[in-house]
């Protein structure tokens, strides 16, 4: 009885997590439905009776708009080229600071640690920053969106506690074995980091491919402005204007040419990111320790 009794409780625990885990991927999905449809929907069909599954009311005419602008892709080049370069400097700068920084016999290491724990939580603010990227001549620079963030304290935390995870036993053999501390890093640390190193260069791609307003600070070129920065001007220059006032008509065919370009900008700028996710996807699920013992 008190067997029968405990299966009747675990059940009951599994149909409870099942439901709230739907309720989870519903209310992540069906956002992401909804966006992709819309960016499909004739403006007017979508203004006066939402999404339709009639395939005379859906058109094209939002991408071609918004891919027919020359810049779309000179953004998209410039972005991927920010994002790479700000997601290997984030790797290479966090994971060179990770190792020393999980030794517990490195000298000054909790001074250390609360030194870079205070930058979490209090920063040098926009104008400062603004005047320290000019007065090193970065303005119009990739550098001025790449260096400020190449090295993230939250990532740094991560990386330490993943490497302090790593098993003594190899690390040692390797120092008995004769490597120093370099070789160490480079042919043990690294090679097992690789679940780490991808996480690491994935939230800093998506991060930097995301930002758009370090770029509106710091870059007035149009040539080097990344993929947010041209879609929001895009968007902005079609969003009607409040001294249209007296012309209903045109204000009426902006509003819809604004509806029709909104959502095809989002699924633009987020389509990269949602073909480049599933490549990372099984460095999320790999443990190093996994990793050390199938190697």
């Amino acid at each position: 009885m008190k067997t029968v009794a405990f299966d009747g409780r675990d059940r009951f625990f599994k149909l409870i997590n099942s439901l709230l885990l739907v309720l989870v991927i519903a209310s992540i999905l069906l956002p992401v439905l909804y966006i992709l449809a819309a960016s499909f929907m004739d403006p007017t069909v979508l203004i006066n009776q939402g999404i339709s599954l009639d395939v005379s009311d859906w058109t094209l005419d939002g991408y071609m708009r918004v891919l027919s602008d020359s810049s779309i892709l000179r953004g998209f080049i410039n972005s991927f080229i920010y994002s790479l370069g700000f997601g290997v400097m984030n790797v290479l700068i966090t994971m060179t600071a990770a190792y020393p920084m999980s030794r517990p016999d490195l000298m000054f290491r909790k001074p250390l640690m609360i030194f870079f724990g205070i930058t979490m939580f209090f920063g040098g603010g926009l104008v400062p920053t603004y005047l320290l990227i000019r007065n090193i001549g970065l303005l119009n620079s990739p550098w001025a969106l790449i260096l400020p963030g190449c090295l993230s304290v939250g990532h740094l935390l991560l990386a330490t506690v993943f490497v302090r995870g790593l098993p003594d036993e190899m690390l040692e053999a390797a120092k008995i074995d004769g490597a120093n501390d370099i070789q160490v890093f480079i042919k043990l640390i690294l090679p097992l980091s690789k679940p780490i190193m991808f996480v690491v260069f994935l939230y800093s791609f998506v991060a930097m491919w995301n930002s758009y307003f370090e770029a509106m600070i710091y870059i007035s070129n149009p040539d080097l402005e990344p993929l947010q920065l041209v879609l929001r001007r895009i968007l902005v220059q079609n969003q009607p204007q409040t001294n249209m006032i007296g012309s209903q008509t045109a204000m009426a065919e902006m509003q819809k040419i604004a509806e029709l370009i909104k959502y095809s900008t989002i699924v633009v700028s987020s389509a990269p990111l949602l073909i480049m996710f599933p490549f990372f996807q099984k460095y999320f699920e790999e443990g190093v320790v996994q990793g050390a013992i199938k190697g």
